[in-house]
């Protein structure tokens, strides 16, 4: 198989929902944004604004550990200092460091030995006490599958807008038909992301898109009792 037909197969893979890396107990926050009051009609809004922000500050993210992953002695250091300092608040940290753990399985089953994912300890080792988030770890399989940068970007940005509709049908059941048709409503939300996070060729590129209400959302459902998703 060659590189290009593994980068497309690596591509399905991580698009794939049944995936099992834990993604299933996360909404990318919507449940807390609907406990919040946010109205049920305004999803496609919601997956909207996280593509342009939180989700473009990630698919960046991963292109920069995929450029990192290719050079001799992978440092991801840099990209996870840099992710981190863009992510504030401590309950989406720690959900993307818990989605990262279940990327960092898959990549370690995958090929253990690729000098790509042998680099992850130094993702942690730049901020003690977190493990690799997740973008840095897509990242680290993109360069294992040999994906593109325009790949790898996609996949976080679909990876994100999915979640939020498989979450949405557990939350406010309704057809899947149009949480389909509500997903491909964003197709071009998402091809601009992917091409704006391309791009990114550096640490200090990596754009600081904020979403305060988002964070605070996930800061508030961090303390509830009673939820159906982790984050």
């Amino acid at each position: 198989m060659s590189g290009t037909d593994t980068g497309a197969l690596g591509a399905l893979l991580l698009a794939d929902a049944r995936l099992p890396t834990g993604g299933h107990a996360h909404s990318a926050t919507l449940e807390a944004a609907l406990e919040a009051g946010m109205p049920e009609d305004r999803i496609a809004d919601y997956m909207r604004a996280r593509l342009a922000t939180v989700a473009r500050t990630e698919a960046a993210a991963a292109v920069v550990a995929l450029r990192a992953a290719g050079r001799p002695d992978p440092d991801y250091g840099p990209v996870q200092e840099a992710l981190a300092a863009r992510t504030p608040g401590r309950a989406l940290r720690e959900a993307s460091a818990s989605l990262g753990r279940g990327l960092a399985r898959l990549a370690r089953r995958v090929d253990a030995a690729h000098p790509a994912v042998c680099a992850l300890p130094t993702a942690q080792a730049a901020t003690p006490g977190l493990r690799p988030l997740r973008p840095v770890v897509l990242g680290a399989l993109g360069a294992v599958f040999g994906m593109t940068a325009e790949q790898t970007a996609r996949a976080v940005l679909y990876e994100d807008a999915q979640t939020v509709t498989a979450a949405a049908l557990k939350l406010r059941p309704g057809d899947p038909l149009t949480a389909v048709r509500r997903l491909l409503g964003l197709s071009a939300d998402i091809e601009g992301s992917v091409r704006a996070a391309a791009e990114t060729d550096a640490p200090h590129g990596i754009p600081a898109h904020s979403a305060p209400l988002i964070d605070r959302w996930a800061e508030a459902h961090a303390r509830e009792t009673r939820r159906l998703f982790v984050a």
